[in-house]
């Protein structure tokens, strides 16, 4: 077995196909653990970040394996969306190799979502 195939296989069992749950004390570990990640930086009680729940759910599972999906409730983690600027939910922050690569404002269908991330594969 080659060690892309390896490596490859060890990624897809390791990736979550759901959104995982963000905190304030998790964020900097899981931001460096997954080479691609987007933080859905929301609140319960934001209609727009209810409308853009379903897409990421749906993301998540499609791009089980190469994207991970979190979301970050901004009224319990005040540290990072304080750190990261958050003004507007929702609001999505995507990962590259640990480093922040594209900020996502608003909600929007999976078509548009999945075409401002695809660059990033």
């Amino acid at each position: 077995m080659l060690l892309t195939e390896f490596r490859g296989d060890f990624v897809k069992k390791n990736y979550p196909d759901k959104p995982i749950e963000l905190t304030d004390s998790n964020f900097d570990e899981n931001v460096k653990k997954y080479p691609l990640i987007v933080v859905d930086n929301w609140a319960p009680w934001c209609p727009p970040c209810r409308i853009l729940a379903p897409v990421i759910e749906s993301l998540a599972k499609k791009y089980a394996g190469k994207i991970v999906f979190g979301k970050l409730n901004v009224d319990e983690n005040k540290e990072i969306a304080l750190k990261y600027g958050i003004m507007s939910i929702p609001t999505l922050l995507v990962f590259k190799i640990g480093k922040l690569v594209d900020r996502i404002v608003g909600a929007m269908p999976e078509s548009f979502l999945e075409k401002r991330l695809k660059p990033f594969l």
